[in-house]
């Protein structure tokens, strides 16, 4: 039988062995079942201008950090310039037709008009005075029929004239037509608008970063012909940095949004992130492939999202994380 010394030091193997197991459960947050799996979510912008052109410059390398509003890159400038000052152009132009249009004829117009007016009333009176002449030197034979008929016509042609005359006034003095003036304020909002447009147009020649974030590679280089929507650099923002985790459905009541979340990652084992829990998906999805366990693969589980306090460089988006419930 084993004596009494060799009892205590079996004892104290099993302390220590026992010892050695606790410190390697809580240094080891994955190995328990409170342990969930995830990512570090990859949160890539494509940094892209709105218009076509050639690209003049690219004022960033790879790893830059940028921030929010930042210039990126230009474009060429030239044609968007042009196309500024033909919509200015047309504006100016058309600021100068409602304005003539709502300021009515000039004092000298109703006054030429007016002279017009009284010399064919002049004509008329001239032309009833020849008509009455014929008429009487007909009637006394002392004139042939077609002098008559020649003072009608005449007098037709006065009648008209002055007419003609009267109207030509009363234009001058009422101005344009209501509706005239309504489609040339209508025209002048399109130029205008075209006008904003071709300026928004040339703003857009400057390609700004959408937030803060490090610049990940540049896709084009200056030269490159770009059409709408060409990737220029990507960028990835560096905050808020999420988690995208996966919960089984029999725990999903401990996951709820506001609850405390520790992630730990394998480079750092023992210095686990904080974060608050921000989202919870309303409908359930097969494990997906990031999931390193083989028991949840084939379940179905819930995402959701941690966002992590105060996350340093050493957390880098895609790495495979472990989230234990606070």
């Amino acid at each position: 039988m084993p004596g009494r010394g060799t009892k205590a030091a079996l004892a104290a193997v099993a302390v220590v062995v026992a010892a050695g197991i606790g410190v390697a459960v809580w240094r080891a947050p994955a190995a328990t079942e409170a342990a969930l799996y995830g990512t570090v979510e990859v949160r890539q912008v494509d940094v892209a201008f709105t218009v076509e052109g050639r690209l003049a410059e690219v004022l960033v390398e790879e790893g830059d950090a940028v921030r929010a509003g930042e210039p990126v890159a230009r474009m060429e400038r030239g044609y968007f310039e042009d196309a500024l000052a033909i919509a200015s152009a047309r504006v100016a132009a058309q600021e100068q037709v409602l304005a003539k249009l709502e300021a009515g004829s000039r004092p000298q117009e109703v006054a030429a008009a007016e002279a017009e007016r009284a010399a064919a009333e002049a004509q008329l009176v001239n032309a009833r005075a020849e008509f009455t002449r014929q008429e009487d030197l007909v009637r006394t034979r002392a004139a042939a029929q077609r002098s008559l008929d020649d003072a009608r016509a005449a007098l037709d042609v006065a009648r008209n004239r002055a007419a003609a005359a009267e109207e030509r006034l009363s234009l001058l003095r009422e101005g344009a037509r209501a509706e005239d003036v309504a489609a040339a304020r209508a025209q002048l909002e399109g130029e205008r608008a075209l006008r904003d447009l071709a300026q928004r147009r040339l703003s857009d020649t400057e390609l700004t970063a959408p937030a803060d974030g490090v610049v990940m590679s540049r896709v084009r280089e200056p030269g490159s012909v770009l059409a709408p929507g060409a990737t220029v650099v990507s960028l990835a923002k560096t905050a808020p940095v999420w988690v995208r985790a996966f919960v089984p459905e029999p725990r999903l009541g401990a996951v709820q949004p506001g609850s405390r979340a520790q992630v730990f990652t394998d480079s750092r084992p023992d210095q686990p992130y904080h974060g608050t829990i921000g989202y919870v998906a309303p409908v359930a999805e097969f494990t997906p492939k990031t999931v390193q366990t083989e028991e949840l693969r084939s379940d179905l589980v819930f995402r959701f999202h941690v966002v992590i306090d105060g996350p340093d460089p050493l957390l880098r988006q895609g790495m495979p994380v472990t989230v234990v419930l606070e």
